[in-house]
């Protein structure tokens, strides 16, 4: 028998936040006559790389808004924009992205059924503006910063089991991306893929426990199941 799920835990950037087309917006703002594209590519190797060593240990923690204005510098200087103010506005693009369309709506029906549950790697104080900018509303909003590293490493996803106080199983896990998705199903957590025009979707060799097109057949699913 399939242990019932006692909460709904949400990855916030890419899944609940459209985060690559807040950050493009905010590159055009910053060096209007740059290769807008190029710029975001730039920025979204270097948070992907320094997490990843942050992860494997080859660098001390550092939280996402420091990561943040390491990449907000390397794009302003390959855009040849100097100004200080400016790149500081853009540094804290990552507290301005605005949701999916069915993000508060699919998230305030699950509420009505389930604690539900915010799992982030951007850090604390980040993670409070973004989502209050984004009108996204938690029971609870848990941050990598918590765990000194990033996800997938177990430890984050770990700081909601503790949050909850049930066991991994009894948790889902919602994302838009297959390696979220992966890092909990290897704690034991439940897994539901929502479909996004960006993100990482399943490969093959993906068995997660629901596959959806949007929040609103997540809920639907999970009322019925």
């Amino acid at each position: 028998m399939t242990a019932p799920i006692d909460a709904v835990v949400f990855d916030v950037l890419g899944t609940m936040v459209d985060e690559p087309r807040g950050l493009a917006a905010a590159i055009r703002e910053a060096a209007p006559g740059g290769d807008t594209d190029a710029l975001l590519a730039l920025w979204q190797r270097h948070i992907e790389r320094e997490q990843d060593r942050i992860v494997k240990g080859e660098r001390p923690f550092a939280t996402a808004d420091a990561l943040d204005a390491e990449a907000a510098a390397a794009v302003a200087e390959q855009a040849g924009v100097t100004d200080a103010a400016v790149i500081a506005r853009l540094a804290g693009a990552g507290r301005r992205h605005t949701a999916w369309d069915d993000a508060a709506a699919g998230l305030e029906r699950l509420a009505c059924t389930f604690p539900v549950l915010a799992l982030s790697n951007a850090n604390r104080a980040a993670l409070l503006h973004l989502t209050a900018h984004a009108g996204l509303r938690w029971h609870q909003a848990l941050s990598a910063e918590d765990a000194q590293t990033y996800k997938p490493a177990p430890g984050v996803y770990r700081l909601a089991v503790e949050a909850v106080g049930s066991p991994p199983e009894r948790l889902l896990m919602v994302a838009a991306h297959a390696w979220d998705l992966r890092g909990a199903q290897a704690i034991g957590m439940r897994t539901a893929y929502v479909r996004r025009p960006i993100g990482d979707p399943p490969g093959p060799e993906d068995a997660f426990d629901w596959q959806c097109e949007s929040l609103g057949e997540l809920a639907e699913a999970l009322e019925q199941d």
